[in-house]
Protein backbone atom coordinates (compact mmCIF):
# COMPACT_ATOMS: atom_id res chain seq x y z
CA UNK A 1 0.00 0.00 0.00
CA UNK A 2 1.41 3.39 -0.99
CA UNK A 3 1.56 6.10 1.64
CA UNK A 4 0.00 9.53 1.06
CA UNK A 5 3.29 11.14 -0.02
CA UNK A 6 3.91 8.44 -2.62
CA UNK A 7 0.37 8.90 -3.89
CA UNK A 8 0.79 12.67 -4.14
CA UNK A 9 4.02 12.20 -6.05
CA UNK A 10 2.11 10.27 -8.68
CA UNK A 11 2.92 6.72 -7.64
CA UNK A 12 -0.57 5.30 -8.02
CA UNK A 13 -0.64 3.44 -11.31
CA UNK A 14 -4.43 3.31 -11.22
CA UNK A 15 -4.49 7.10 -11.37
CA UNK A 16 -2.31 7.22 -14.46
CA UNK A 17 -3.72 7.51 -17.94
CA UNK A 18 -3.21 4.75 -20.58
CA UNK A 19 -0.29 4.28 -23.00
CA UNK A 20 2.43 4.68 -20.38
CA UNK A 21 4.83 2.74 -22.59
CA UNK A 22 4.94 5.74 -24.93
CA UNK A 23 5.97 8.12 -22.15
CA UNK A 24 9.54 8.83 -21.06
CA UNK A 25 11.00 6.53 -18.42
CA UNK A 26 12.27 9.61 -16.56
CA UNK A 27 9.89 12.48 -15.90
CA UNK A 28 11.82 15.50 -17.18
CA UNK A 29 11.05 19.20 -17.28
CA UNK A 30 11.62 19.09 -21.05
CA UNK A 31 8.83 16.52 -21.49
CA UNK A 32 6.46 18.52 -19.28
CA UNK A 33 7.18 21.74 -21.17
CA UNK A 34 6.73 20.00 -24.53
CA UNK A 35 3.32 18.71 -23.41
CA UNK A 36 2.30 22.19 -22.28
CA UNK A 37 3.61 23.79 -25.47
CA UNK A 38 1.63 21.31 -27.58
CA UNK A 39 -1.54 22.96 -26.26
CA UNK A 40 -0.68 26.28 -27.93
CA UNK A 41 -2.84 26.59 -31.04
CA UNK A 42 -5.19 23.86 -29.77
CA UNK A 43 -6.76 25.48 -26.72
CA UNK A 44 -7.98 28.69 -28.33
CA UNK A 45 -10.37 30.12 -25.74
CA UNK A 46 -10.69 30.68 -22.01
CA UNK A 47 -13.86 29.06 -20.70
CA UNK A 48 -14.40 28.74 -16.93
CA UNK A 49 -17.88 27.19 -17.20
CA UNK A 50 -18.62 24.30 -14.85
CA UNK A 51 -18.80 21.04 -16.81
CA UNK A 52 -19.61 17.48 -15.81
CA UNK A 53 -16.69 15.33 -16.93
CA UNK A 54 -15.86 11.66 -16.58
CA UNK A 55 -13.75 10.44 -13.69
CA UNK A 56 -10.91 9.64 -13.76
CA UNK A 57 -9.25 11.09 -16.84
CA UNK A 58 -11.97 13.66 -17.47
CA UNK A 59 -11.49 16.85 -19.47
CA UNK A 60 -13.48 19.53 -21.21
CA UNK A 61 -13.00 19.88 -24.95
CA UNK A 62 -9.36 20.75 -25.58
CA UNK A 63 -10.25 23.76 -27.71
CA UNK A 64 -11.25 25.53 -24.49
CA UNK A 65 -10.30 25.60 -20.85
CA UNK A 66 -8.73 27.62 -18.06
CA UNK A 67 -5.23 28.09 -16.69
CA UNK A 68 -5.38 24.94 -14.56
CA UNK A 69 -6.26 22.85 -17.61
CA UNK A 70 -2.82 23.66 -19.06
CA UNK A 71 -1.24 22.06 -15.98
CA UNK A 72 -3.61 19.08 -15.83
CA UNK A 73 -3.20 18.29 -19.53
CA UNK A 74 0.58 18.69 -19.48
CA UNK A 75 1.01 16.20 -16.61
CA UNK A 76 -1.41 13.73 -18.21
CA UNK A 77 0.15 13.97 -21.65
CA UNK A 78 3.79 13.95 -20.53
CA UNK A 79 3.70 11.45 -17.67
CA UNK A 80 0.25 9.92 -17.40
CA UNK A 81 -0.29 11.63 -14.04
CA UNK A 82 -3.97 12.40 -13.49
CA UNK A 83 -4.32 15.47 -11.28
CA UNK A 84 -8.09 15.09 -11.38
CA UNK A 85 -7.84 11.75 -9.59
CA UNK A 86 -4.87 12.70 -7.40
CA UNK A 87 -6.47 15.91 -6.12
CA UNK A 88 -9.74 14.08 -5.54
CA UNK A 89 -8.01 11.34 -3.54
CA UNK A 90 -6.11 13.87 -1.43
CA UNK A 91 -9.25 15.91 -0.80
CA UNK A 92 -11.05 12.78 0.38
CA UNK A 93 -8.16 12.07 2.74
CA UNK A 94 -7.85 15.63 4.03
CA UNK A 95 -10.84 17.71 2.97
CA UNK A 96 -10.38 20.17 5.86
CA UNK A 97 -6.99 21.27 4.43
CA UNK A 98 -8.61 22.63 1.26
CA UNK A 99 -10.26 26.04 0.75
CA UNK A 100 -13.95 26.38 1.66
CA UNK A 101 -14.72 29.36 -0.56
CA UNK A 102 -17.02 27.37 -2.89
CA UNK A 103 -19.33 26.11 -0.14
CA UNK A 104 -18.75 22.42 -0.85
CA UNK A 105 -19.20 19.79 1.85
CA UNK A 106 -17.36 17.09 -0.10
CA UNK A 107 -15.00 16.81 -3.09
CA UNK A 108 -16.33 17.41 -6.61
CA UNK A 109 -14.25 15.57 -9.22
CA UNK A 110 -15.72 17.73 -12.00
CA UNK A 111 -14.06 20.95 -10.82
CA UNK A 112 -11.73 20.60 -7.81
CA UNK A 113 -8.57 20.04 -9.90
CA UNK A 114 -9.53 23.00 -12.11
CA UNK A 115 -9.28 25.52 -9.25
CA UNK A 116 -5.92 27.19 -8.60
CA UNK A 117 -6.23 27.36 -4.78
CA UNK A 118 -6.90 23.60 -4.68
CA UNK A 119 -3.83 22.86 -6.82
CA UNK A 120 -1.76 25.06 -4.52
CA UNK A 121 -2.87 23.08 -1.47
CA UNK A 122 -2.30 19.78 -3.25
CA UNK A 123 1.20 20.78 -4.36
CA UNK A 124 2.14 22.05 -0.92
CA UNK A 125 0.86 18.85 0.72
CA UNK A 126 2.95 16.92 -1.82
CA UNK A 127 6.08 18.72 -0.63
CA UNK A 128 6.46 20.56 -3.95
CA UNK A 129 6.48 24.15 -2.66
CA UNK A 130 9.70 26.13 -3.21
CA UNK A 131 10.81 29.64 -2.32
CA UNK A 132 9.94 32.24 -4.93
CA UNK A 133 13.28 33.46 -6.34
CA UNK A 134 14.25 37.11 -6.28
CA UNK A 135 15.69 37.06 -9.80
CA UNK A 136 13.55 35.96 -12.74
CA UNK A 137 16.31 33.91 -14.35
CA UNK A 138 16.68 31.70 -11.27
CA UNK A 139 13.33 30.08 -12.03
CA UNK A 140 13.83 26.60 -13.48
CA UNK A 141 12.18 25.20 -16.61
CA UNK A 142 9.25 23.05 -15.50
CA UNK A 143 8.56 25.08 -12.36
CA UNK A 144 4.91 25.82 -11.71
CA UNK A 145 4.11 29.40 -10.78
CA UNK A 146 0.98 30.88 -9.24
CA UNK A 147 0.00 34.53 -9.23
CA UNK A 148 -2.87 36.90 -8.54
CA UNK A 149 -4.28 38.78 -11.51
CA UNK A 150 -5.10 42.32 -10.37
CA UNK A 151 -4.38 41.07 -6.83
CA UNK A 152 -7.59 39.04 -6.73
CA UNK A 153 -7.88 36.30 -9.39
CA UNK A 154 -5.70 33.19 -8.85
CA UNK A 155 -3.66 32.09 -11.86
CA UNK A 156 -1.24 29.23 -12.64
CA UNK A 157 1.19 28.26 -15.38
CA UNK A 158 4.40 26.42 -16.26
CA UNK A 159 7.80 28.07 -16.64
CA UNK A 160 9.21 27.48 -20.12
CA UNK A 161 12.77 26.65 -21.18
CA UNK A 162 12.74 29.70 -23.47
CA UNK A 163 13.84 33.18 -22.36
CA UNK A 164 13.04 36.69 -23.58
CA UNK A 165 14.07 40.03 -22.12
CA UNK A 166 16.00 38.39 -19.29
CA UNK A 167 12.96 36.45 -18.11
CA UNK A 168 11.77 32.91 -18.78
CA UNK A 169 8.62 32.64 -20.83
CA UNK A 170 5.60 30.87 -19.35
CA UNK A 171 2.99 28.57 -20.84
CA UNK A 172 -0.47 29.37 -19.58
CA UNK A 173 -4.03 30.36 -20.44
CA UNK A 174 -4.69 33.80 -19.05
CA UNK A 175 -7.75 34.56 -21.16
CA UNK A 176 -7.04 33.96 -24.83
CA UNK A 177 -6.19 30.27 -24.98
CA UNK A 178 -2.92 28.48 -24.31
CA UNK A 179 0.06 30.70 -25.04
CA UNK A 180 3.81 30.82 -24.47
CA UNK A 181 4.80 34.36 -23.61
CA UNK A 182 6.76 36.73 -21.40
CA UNK A 183 4.32 37.01 -18.50
CA UNK A 184 6.01 35.61 -15.39
CA UNK A 185 6.18 38.99 -13.67
CA UNK A 186 3.01 40.42 -15.20
CA UNK A 187 1.11 39.87 -11.93
CA UNK A 188 2.09 39.36 -8.30
CA UNK A 189 3.66 35.91 -7.96
CA UNK A 190 2.21 33.95 -5.03
CA UNK A 191 3.93 30.58 -5.31
CA UNK A 192 6.51 28.34 -6.92
CA UNK A 193 6.25 24.55 -7.08
CA UNK A 194 8.17 21.69 -8.66
CA UNK A 195 6.24 18.43 -8.76
CA UNK A 196 6.51 15.03 -10.39
CA UNK A 197 9.86 15.64 -12.08
CA UNK A 198 12.78 13.22 -11.78
CA UNK A 199 15.43 14.79 -13.92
Amino acid sequence: MLNRREMLLGGLAVLATPALAQRPSVRTAAALIAAARAQVGVTMTYDPAYSRIRFPGGDVDRTRGVCTDVIVRAYRDAFGLDLQALVNADMRAGFSAYPKRWGLSQPDSNIDHRRVPNLQVFLERAGAKLLVPDAALTWQPGDIFTSLINNRLPHIGIVSDRVAGGRPLVIHNIGAGAREEDALTLHAVTGRYRWGLEG
